[in-house]
């Protein structure tokens, strides 16, 4: 009842993904639009964030995620039978923001509930299974469409696993009423009292609030965690998110087929993918710290390094090599997001403060694209990976930083 929902759910948005930009492009968008419409489902999901982050104080993860997928069913109609660009943007927004508040329920259940030394472990194989949705979706899709000739094949699928997905939050166990609150509930340095603001100092011995203080008073409350961890954060969401666009741009720069493309990127999937949970095995023994400096030491070196390797006669065995090294890195990562956000969480109010972390995360990794866009047309794509590059040394240096100040030791 805990991962089983978020696995389906993930399953059926892996499989509709992909498809997003050929339907596009069947309702007549060029090459830049279909990109644009494909983007609005992570403008969806940035947006979804603080609204979710209320839902789930207001209403509880129960009901907030059984609402988004009976909205989300409501998004897939919209695709089946949208006739112009407009509506299918708009469909896809829908579901953008909807995965939005039905990640945020979870994470919010995983936080208050999930104790301190075993918390990096849990949430490593919650980002595992959507990892996994997003590797087996895929495939699912190409089996239908070489089956049924037809997109709307995955957009059912998509559909069914909705359905499923609902019945068990409805009807099944109640994971909310069978684990109590409280046990992944932890002193931080940086909590606030009742009436104090949050101005970047650590603060100890401090009793968390009890009373609802709202998204945005939680927002302006934990301020400064947000500024300086919070941004650190999203250096690592945009580096994780850069190399989906950077490796397939980068193999049809080098004049690469789409097959070995699709097979360089493919196997820097399943690296990443194999070690999800291996992540949360060193967080929890070790710190936070072991785990996301080698991600973002090897993610950065490996975008720097590859930067320089675009005209060398051996470019496409480099490019194989730092592809899988970026796989290594990234699945490393798997689940430091979650974990930091779960750790500097209020106990009282973390849903709405989780909110705000993932609206910044969100936003790191939905601005790298664009960034690597822009500097490649007006530089080249070389500058535009090295940029990435950069962006994770800044990133390492936050964490260093910050990390010993605000999270709690885990030993």
């Amino acid at each position: 009842m805990i991962y089983g929902p978020t696995l389906l759910f993930a399953i059926g948005e892996g499989a509709v993904i992909p498809l997003i930009p050929v339907i596009a492009d069947r309702l007549g968008a060029d090459v830049a639009l279909a990109a644009l419409v494909a983007a609005a489902l992570v403008v969806g999901q940035l947006c979804g964030n603080i609204p979710a982050g209320w839902a789930v104080a207001r209403f509880g993860e129960r009901v907030t995620m059984g609402v988004a997928g009976i909205v989300v069913l409501a998004g897939l109609v919209g695709i089946v039978f949208a006739s112009s660009l407009a509506v299918f943007a708009a469909a896809v927004f829908l579901i953008g923001f909807c995965a939005a508040a039905f990640a945020l329920a979870r994470h919010s259940f995983m936080t208050t509930r999930v104790p301190l030394h075993f918390r990096a472990r849990a949430l490593s194989l919650l980002g595992g299974t959507f990892r996994a949705g997003m590797f087996v979706g895929p495939f699912i899709s190409a089996a239908l469409l070489g089956i049924f000739g037809d997109e709307t094949a995955s957009v059912v699928f998509f559909a069914v696993c909705q359905v499923a997905t609902i019945l068990l939050v409805f009807f099944g166990p109640d994971p909310e009423r069978a684990v109590p609150v409280g046990a992944g509930s932890t002193p931080r340095p940086h909590a606030a009292t009742r009436e104090a603001e949050d101005t970047g100092e650590p603060v100890t011995g401090a009793i968390p609030t009890v009373e609802r203080a709202g998204v945005f008073r939680t927002m302006w409350r934990f301020r400064g965690v947000l500024a300086r961890l919070g941004l650190a954060a999203a250096s690592l969401s945009a580096v994780r998110s850069a190399r989906q666009v950077v490796l397939p741009l980068w193999g049809v720069s080098l004049g690469l087929d789409a097959g070995t493309i699709a097979v360089v990127v493919g196997v820097s999937g399943a690296i990443d993918f194999a070690l999800f949970y291996a992540s949360g095995q060193v967080m929890d023994r070790f710190g936070r710290l072991w785990a996301a400096l080698p991600a973002m030491i090897l993610m950065g070196a490996g975008f720097i390094a590859l930067s320089f390797t675009h005209d060398l006669g051996s470019a496409p065995m480099w490019y194989a090599m730092f592809a899988a090294v970026l796989g290594v890195g990234n699945g490393l990562s798997s689940g430091i997001l979650l974990t930091l956000g779960a750790d500097i969480a209020p106990p009282s109010e973390p849903a709405a403060f989780l909110g705000s972390w993932r609206t910044l995360t969100d936003g790191g990794g939905a601005l790298a694209p664009l960034l690597v866009s822009a500097l490649t047309a007006v530089a080249s794509l070389s500058v535009g990976v090295g940029a990435m590059g950069a962006i994770a040394v800044l990133g390492i240096i936050g964490f260093v930083r910050w990390v010993p100040r605000y999270v709690p030791r885990t030993r």
